[in-house]
């Protein structure tokens, strides 16, 4: 496994959620909290830093203690740009990426994560549960940083795709696929708050 104090996580909350009306997803609040406080106490005893990639609503995420990084590129151009200036940020040899809406993750997220990563002598490893690749749940050798600058700059925006270019490893969550069911609706929303506060009643 690789130690934690060797991994930042990033909280990708940089996008448009055009599904949730346009609100500030990491910001909606499910169960009491805004969603990416969820998140972050759920990834903050597995990595040794936490950032949040942000575009809006800047002074609310600096207020929940990290470190805020906004895209480089402009016109909000998906994970990959959140991804690129998190590389450019970080000092850690490894970054782990989570998207702000999808607060049930695993506890030994990142342990199976970078067990594999090492395994398999891969570059980037990549959750998988029931057949179904959730590409906003991985770890990566921040050595990747100059590649993934190169396929933004040559139009790439899809992750699935340049993990494929690289090398990349599936992990398996069979046992857990609940933990990786995300917000895009306010059903979904209502949804997932009821699942949180069970957990913490």
């Amino acid at each position: 496994m690789i130690e934690r104090e060797r991994i930042t996580g990033v909280i990708l909350a940089g996008g448009q959620a055009r599904r949730m009306g346009g609100l500030d997803k990491g910001l909606v609040e499910v169960a009491g909290k805004p969603m990416i406080e969820w998140t972050i106490r759920a990834l903050q005893s597995q990595v040794g830093e936490i950032i949040i990639n942000a575009n809006r609503s800047l002074d609310s995420y600096r207020g929940l203690g990290a470190t805020v990084v906004q895209d480089r590129l402009d016109d909000f151009q998906g994970p990959l740009a959140g991804l690129h200036s998190a590389f450019s940020t970080v000092r850690t040899d490894y970054l782990l990426c989570v998207p702000c809406d999808a607060p049930c993750l695993p506890s030994d997220l990142v342990r199976r994560l970078s067990d594999a990563l090492i395994r398999e002598n891969a570059e980037i490893a990549v959750a998988e549960a029931e057949g179904r690749l959730h590409s906003l749940h991985a770890l990566f050798d921040c050595r990747l940083a100059d590649d993934l600058a190169a396929r933004l700059a040559s139009g790439e925006r899809k992750p699935d795709r340049w993990y494929a270019s690289r090398k990349f490893v599936r992990v398996a969550f069979d046992d857990n696929p609940e933990a990786f069911l995300n917000v895009n609706t306010p059903d979904q929303r209502d949804a997932l708050a009821a699942v949180l506060s069970k957990e913490t009643s």
